[in-house]
Parts: structure tokens; sequence; C-alpha cells
């Protein structure tokens, strides 16, 4: 079982796995290129909404946290696609890349935002998008995209779209720590719900038990859910999310909430997009170093969640030196 305090999380495992790897019996599995998205609309009672999911309590990774829609990259997504917006060399320089690279990065962040929520970054022009994304043979297609039965480049080819890369701004970037099993390169895009489309949604009763909820998107019985690993999707203000995580009620992992709080100084969905360009990508990696027995973690840059984790105790838990249960860790199997 994980331990929790104040909305942060880390698995018990840890402390063995930071030890191994000091003594160099660990060695580091190489991090999975991955994308997820901050999808932003403009909230009734001022600043801008982000759309959120819950990650299954039956998740062996980091069940119940709160997280964006995303996931790892396909290797088809280097595919050839209709493009508009910057170029891949553009992005490349943007995101510090090769061309290759930073398109396969994109074409997974708008890939993974229409596999888990129904939206979709494209358009049949470069100045157009689609304002419809609900039927029978749309979700027809999602299946299939999630199934891996249909590459990105071929749906969208067959649909005769162009992926709208104007749409995106690259925001932050988090590379799991290097004691955990499983890695990922995690690139994190800002975007703007495009008008007319809606996001999928889970079932009404679950929606309403969220703490801090607004504007949840609840549909009729048989609307399409959103994405399988999630119990829970809804819309809420950042500082609504932040001040949850900050009680307690909500499950996030530090690059989550971080990219939370950084949402908060802005008065629209617009303006986060427009920042994005200035926003600094040096990647964020956890350092572990061995304190007296104990063991400190920090993330560069976030002082928040650095932890002092004491040695092991006698029915085999971990406690924080300051008499805590846990600590902040980073996000698993979907990388947000």
């Amino acid at each position: 079982m994980s331990s929790t305090t104040n909305g942060q999380w880390y698995p018990p495992e840890w402390p063995d796995r930071i030890r191994a790897l000091a003594s160099g019996e660990l060695t580091p599995a190489e991090p999975r290129r991955a994308a997820t998205v901050l999808l932003l609309r403009d909230s009734g009672s001022g600043g801008p909404a982000v759309h959120m999911l819950r990650r299954r309590a039956s998740m062996a990774f980091a069940g119940g946290a709160y997280a964006y829609p995303g996931g790892s990259v396909d290797p088809r997504d280097e595919r050839p696609v209709a493009w508009a917006g910057p170029s891949r060399a553009q992005w490349a320089v943007r995101m510090g890349v090769d061309p290759a690279t930073a398109q396969a990065i994109v074409c997974a962040a708008v890939r993974e935002t229409f596999e888990e929520v129904g939206v979709l970054l494209a358009g049949a022009s470069a100045d157009t998008v689609v304002e419809d994304t609900t039927g029978a043979d749309w979700e027809a297609d999602r299946a299939a995209l999630i199934a891996h039965e249909l590459s990105f480049a071929d749906f969208l080819g067959r649909r005769g779209l162009v992926l709208r890369s104007d749409l995106l701004g690259a925001w932050a970037r988090w590379i799991t720590p290097e004691f955990e099993p499983r890695r990922y390169d995690t690139w994190f895009f800002v975007a703007v719900l495009p008008e007319g489309q809606r996001t999928l949604t889970q079932e009404p009763s679950e929606i309403a038990a969220s703490p801090g909820a607004t504007g949840a998107a609840v549909g009729p019985v048989g609307t399409p859910r959103a994405s399988t690993e999630a119990d829970l999707a809804l819309w809420v203000r950042p500082e609504e999310a932040a001040a949850g995580y900050d009680r307690g009620e909500l499950l996030m992992m530090p690059p989550t909430i971080a990219t939370l709080r950084a949402l908060q100084p802005y008065a629209t969905a617009a303006d986060v997009l427009a920042a994005a360009e200035a926003q600094d990508l040096t990647p964020v990696l956890a350092r572990a170093r061995l304190v007296g027995g104990g063991i400190e973690l920090s993330w560069p840059g976030h002082d928040e969640f650095t932890k002092h984790i004491a040695p092991t105790d006698a029915d085999g838990g971990v406690s924080g030196a300051d008499g805590s249960s846990g600590g902040p860790g980073p996000k698993g199997g979907n990388p947000t």
C-alpha cells in the first residue's frame, strides 16, 4: 500500500530502491516518451477550468490519483500526417529534440486527448477545427485507436483531417525518477477546448462525489465514457483542485499539482495558451540522497515536494522524519 499525506503520495518500495540505486545494485530503466495535455476552458466563476481524470483505485500504480489525459508515444506517431501550425522543425527547436521526435510527441498529445476525453485538435484545413466528435462512427474510431487497431496517421488521413499543432503549447517536462521501475519522459502541453466540442464523461453520480468540481460535463445515459483507466472525469478550477490537494482530499503526483499551481495566475484559458511559449522546458528529475540512514527526496525548483524519509520502521512501513506517513511521488502508468 502506498503512503499518503496532504494529498502527496509515494510507493513503499521507494526507500529500498533508492538505496539499491545508490549502491549500484539498481540500473535505471530507460524512460519512455510520453505526452499529457492540460485541456482548458473558461469557467463561469472566473479564471480557466482544467479537465482532470481520477485514476481507478484498482490501478496498481497511483490508484485514486487525479491526473490529465495522456500516455506513452506510439512508434506509429512518427508516421507522416497532414500538419498545420508551427513546423516540425520549429517544435524541435522549442522542445530541444529532433523533428521526428517532436512530431511523435505532439501527435501523442493530440491522439491521447482524443482517446481519453474525446476532444480532437484537428480540422479539415489549417484554419478550421472539428466541431463535433460525437456519434457512433467517431466512437468506433476512438475505440480502434485505443485498441491499437488504427494508427493516428491513418485515422487523420481517412477522415481528411489536418493536425492543428498551433492549438497546443508546450508547458513543462517531467521525468520519472531513476529509482522507479517504469519511467516516463513526459511533456506537458496546454490546449483550449475547441468550440463545439465536449469532453466525454463518467456517470453523473461519480461526478457529484468529487470535491471542488465545477462545470463537470455530465452527459445522458449512454454517453461514451472517458478513459477506461479513470473512474471520474471533471472540470475544475486550478485553485480549487490545489486547495483540495492541500487539504489532503485530492491525491496528485508532483507534476500534476505543480502544473496546476502554475495555471493559477491566468485569467483565461487563452491567456494560458499564449503564455506557453515562455515556459521553461528544462526537465524536472527527482533527486535522492542518503542522509544519516534516512533519505532526502527533492525535485529541483519545487521545494514543496522535498521530503525526508526516516529508516524503515518496525512494521515495515515508512515514516517521514516529521512524523508524517508519506511524501510525494511521480506518476507511473499514465505519466501525469
